[in-house]
């Protein structure tokens, strides 16, 4: 199955590190949604936006991507690190995937490491996150994907 991964990951990396993992062990395109030029996505079997949360939502860079280029009646997958999981961030790209006419089909979250604004004042939170637990996790949550056939390379 061909997959691209778009990922917006600026401050300390977190996001990038769930997506590094799922690529180590499968074929993926990873495109960064601030420094990559517009592809055409496609001739992809799947699709996903990964991100760290900014006021509550994904990167505007991964948002403004997923409006530009997303394809209609692709199966989408969202993966996220937040400094504080209090639910879901997913609001936002997930209606911009239904408005596209694609649908998500999973979602991963879980905690990075985030000094924004006042959390610089205390040395930020979720010190040491995401660990290696949770980036296995992200591709655990890969494997599992219902519409994913892939086989892991060797």
């Amino acid at each position: 199955m061909n997959t691209a991964i778009i990922y917006e990951s600026k401050h300390h990396g977190n996001t990038k590190k769930l997506v590094d993992a799922i690529a180590r062990t499968h074929e993926v395109t990873l495109i960064d949604a601030l420094t990559d030029g517009a592809r055409d996505l496609s001739g992809y079997d799947l699709i996903g936006f990964a991100s760290g949360v900014y006021g509550g939502k994904f990167g505007k860079g991964v948002l403004k991507y997923a409006q530009n280029h997303l394809p209609a009646d692709k199966p989408v997958f969202l993966l996220y690190t937040c400094g504080s999981p209090r639910g879901s961030y997913t609001a936002a790209i997930g209606e911009i995937v239904r408005k596209k006419g694609s649908r998500v089909i999973g979602e991963y979250g879980c905690p990075g490491f985030d000094t924004f604004g006042p959390f610089k004042l205390v040395g930020g939170i979720a010190k040491g996150h995401p660990n290696a637990a949770e980036t296995d996790g992200a591709a655990a949550f890969f494997d599992a994907l219902p519409v994913r056939k892939q086989e892991p390379r060797e």
